[in-house]
């Protein structure tokens, strides 16, 4: 499996319409969690982000919110913000840009928010540019930091170390509430939070 950690210069050049990190001005990073709302990950991390007085911002399958309707509320009453990450995960890259706009909007039923982050960052730039038609308040959240929790062959520390790293004021950093990143980030994310704590970083949501 080929992934990069750090997001390079030049992808984000090729997709400059979308939102890859924010000013480093602000002593700040933001947390985002992928793929759920999942029944033990979801509730660990909202529990963990309140002790240490951190928002995040949750990017959401639409079907998932279907059958954890309570834990996205509990998102939403904690003060966090959420994202359209489609209605069953769709790959971009593998979809065509109707099935894959239609998906997006499924998922807007029960994702009331203007962020859009797409599976796996794949997304062509007619995608981008059609969802933007589609809802003209769209933003497209990407990342500059990957933990890499969902890679089964990396351990707990070796993601704590792609985040302590390779992060800066300003980077959109992403985990994932599901099985697959469990164990990795049942260990990771408290050292994660405790790290930018010691560091004196705000750990605040994406802006609507």
């Amino acid at each position: 499996m080929f992934y990069l950690t750090k997001t390079p210069a030049l992808l984000k050049a090729l997709y400059k319409s979308c939102t890859w990190n924010f000013s480093p001005a602000r002593p700040s990073v933001y947390l985002t969690f992928d793929d759920g709302p999942h029944p033990t990950a979801t509730p660990f991390i909202l529990d963990l982000l309140r002790t240490y007085e951190a928002k995040a911002t949750f990017f959401c399958i639409g079907k998932n919110v279907i059958e954890h309707p309570e834990i996205y509320q509990r998102i939403l009453e904690e003060g966090h913000h959420t994202g359209n990450h489609t209605q069953n995960h769709l790959n971009g890259w593998k979809t065509g840009t109707d099935k894959y706009i239609e998906n997006i909007l499924e998922a807007r039923k029960y994702i009331n928010s203007p962020l859009f982050r797409p599976p796996y960052g794949r997304i062509t730039p007619f995608q981008v540019r059609h969802l933007k038609k589609v809802i003209p308040n769209a933003q497209v959240i990407m990342w500059d930091v990957l933990s890499a929790d969902f890679d089964t062959e990396r351990s707990g520390e070796e993601c704590v170390q792609n985040v302590v790293f390779k992060s800066k004021p300003g980077s959109i950093i992403v985990f994932h509430d599901s099985t697959k990143a469990w164990d990795r980030l049942e260990y990771a994310l408290p050292r994660v939070l405790e790290y930018f704590k010691k560091q004196k970083l705000n750990m605040e949501a994406i802006p609507y």
